[in-house]
């Protein structure tokens, strides 16, 4: 059995007003310039990422874009 909780208007304290640090919510919204693009890749590959796709409940097109995104910002870097 769940124990009940009691609550009491005892006084709480100095109580301090925290800043807003969380952004806008059209700030959470990244957008970003895509470009369709059309690309032969090995079945071995495609299969691949198709099948660690599901195990995780993403999509593998997902995962190959954002591979290519991390290989372009490790490369950017060094250039």
């Amino acid at each position: 059995m769940k124990s009940k909780i009691k609550y009491t208007d005892e006084p709480m304290g100095k109580l301090r007003v925290a800043n807003d640090f969380l952004p806008a919510p059209d700030q959470l919204v990244l957008k970003e310039d895509n470009v369709k693009v059309t690309i032969a890749l090995r079945k071995t590959s495609v299969e691949f990422f198709k099948r660690e796709a599901r195990k995780h409940h993403t999509s593998y097109q997902k995962m190959i874009r954002q591979l290519v995104d991390w290989y372009t910002t490790q490369h950017r870097k060094s250039a």
